[in-house]
């Protein structure tokens, strides 16, 4: 992973910018002190560092407009930041740009119940959308396990899943409209309240376009009811190949559950110590939720004890009640810092495969871990085949950092080999950008820019992520000018 060089020619105009900013919009708050900017100066992807060139915190849509027409103005780049919870170095500073915080926009604008729906600011947290509502008998689906932490606006940028995506859909499949601003300041809503936008679906562009095409200032999300009855399944198994299996096994069997979650011994080791959710000892842990009326719940229990069991489980247990249910998956949305605590330094991927090949994937992961001399947790959002793996290493000891990175991006290789995706919900951001190649042809990269292109000509919103090699608009497809004559000259032109 590595950052670009930065232009020094920005850079060199560092005090001028400030200033230029702090009359453009003098509301806003702009921190420029060194110290100040440490904290700025990673995501969490934190073994890639680097201080913005100052940190600009708006505090509503105007202003996000005012501070984005300045930088148009004066050719200076922004790095959109909401929370800093980005694991693919999303929102990775850079020292020839103004990191844009939407921490401040951070209230609730409204709860409709009536439409199913809340319009929030994007610094709102994931999971306080469920709260507002929760009294109210709904929820906000995807779920995150940053969920406590993440911002909505980051949500979308990354267009994030989390446990329940297996049966209600990832962001893009439970928002109805964005307010956002252009690069140029200009404001612009797509969709609202209302189920179809109508026209091309620049909604579904601009969810999961990782802060290259537009800054979101304000989001409505659809809510659902609670189910009636919520249950979890806890399932043993005497290796991680036979609980992939029994994955497979459900979906094909044309259940689907609320969420299925696959842990390995080494994680199930590191959240016993941390929380004692009672999993017990085995290779693999497989956790389902299963949520509906009472009469489809205990139908769907009785059919996935059966596949399980038939898929080599050495035992399957329902929760007893709601404590219980929420012990057990307490131990999974903690998993990540459960680890953590075990290990000096993590790296936590990000791919998605067929469900079908889980189990000689998760074969030949832990044949490369081998390989690298490193250690491996494996967490899965199994339902869905998005694979969690995290690697452990030490940054201190000789080559292990580097190590690590070869190992994560042979991971994502082989998750594009065997019919998957670079990633289920992380985005691509820094980490995976110069993987972009393994997955799509040198055109269909320059498709992606074009589009780009025409939200960003000059490519100021997050520069240096997700493309491995950006093309100037006028590589893609511009008419090209040259001492007052066109190319082809004889062919005719609108």
């Amino acid at each position: 992973m590595r950052l670009d060089p930065i232009d020094e020619r920005i850079a060199a105009r560092r005090a001028e910018i400030i200033a230029g900013l702090r009359a453009a919009a003098p509301d806003c708050r702009v921190i420029d002190s060194d110290d100040a900017l440490s904290a700025y100066d990673s995501d969490a992807l934190s073994i890639v560092r680097q201080k913005p060139l100052c940190a600009v915190l708006p505090g509503d849509t105007a202003e996000v407009a005012a501070v984005l027409a300045y930088c148009h103005r004066e050719g200076v780049n922004v790095v959109p930041r909401g929370a800093g919870t980005s694991l693919s170095g999303g929102s990775t500073p850079r020292g020839d740009a103004i990191l844009l915080g939407l921490s401040r926009l951070n209230r609730i604008l409204d709860i409709d119940i009536a439409n199913r729906c809340i319009v929030t600011q994007p610094g709102v947290t994931n999971l306080s959308l469920t709260r507002a509502v929760e009294g109210q008998g709904f929820f906000y689906a995807p779920d995150p396990s940053s969920q406590s932490a993440c911002s909505i606006g980051g949500n979308v940028a990354e267009n994030s899943g989390g446990l329940h995506c297996l049966k209600y859909g990832l962001t893009t499949n439970n928002i109805l409209g964005v307010e956002c601003v252009l690069v140029d300041g200009t404001v612009m809503r797509l969709g609202g309240k209302h189920l179809d936008p109508g026209g091309l679906d620049l909604l579904g562009v601009l969810t999961g376009s990782e802060g290259m095409m537009a800054i979101v200032t304000e989001v409505t999300v659809r809510i659902v009811p609670r189910p009636p009855v919520q249950r979890a399944l806890l399932m043993l198994f005497a290796s991680i190949e036979a609980a992939g299996q029994c994955v497979a096994d459900v979906i094909a069997g044309g259940i689907t559950p609320a969420a299925m979650e696959l842990m390995d011994r080494a994680s199930v080791a590191a959240i016993e110590a941390h929380c004692a959710p009672g999993y017990g000892d085995a290779a693999a842990v497989l956790i389902a939720e299963l949520d509906g009326t009472r009469a489809e719940v205990d139908a769907m229990a009785l059919r996935m004890t059966a596949i399980a069991t038939g898929a080599g489980a050495l035992s399957v247990r329902e929760s007893r009640d709601e404590a219980e249910r929420q012990k057990l998956w307490l131990g999974r949305k903690i998993a990540f810092a459960a680890i953590g605590r075990k290990a000096r330094d993590m790296i936590c991927m990000d791919g998605t495969i067929p469900r079908k090949r889980l189990p000689a994937v998760l074969a030949e992961i832990n044949r490369m871990a081998a390989h690298y001399r490193l250690g491996v947790a494996n967490v899965f959002h199994a339902g869905d085949g998005n694979l969690h793996p995290l690697i452990l290493f030490d940054a201190m000891k000789d080559d292990e950092l580097a190590r690590a990175e070869a190992f994560g991006a042979d991971i994502l290789k082989l998750c594009v080999a065997e019919g998957g995706v670079l990633s289920g919900e992380h985005g691509i951001g820094l980490e995976k950008r110069d993987l972009m190649p393994v997955m799509f042809s040198e055109s269909g990269l320059m498709q992606q820019q074009r589009l780009r292109c025409a939200f960003d000509a000059e490519a100021r919103l997050n520069p240096g992520k997700v493309f491995p090699e950006l093309h100037a608009c006028a590589e893609l497809g511009r008419v090209h000018v040259r001492e007052g004559r066109f190319r082809f000259p004889h062919l005719p032109r609108m």
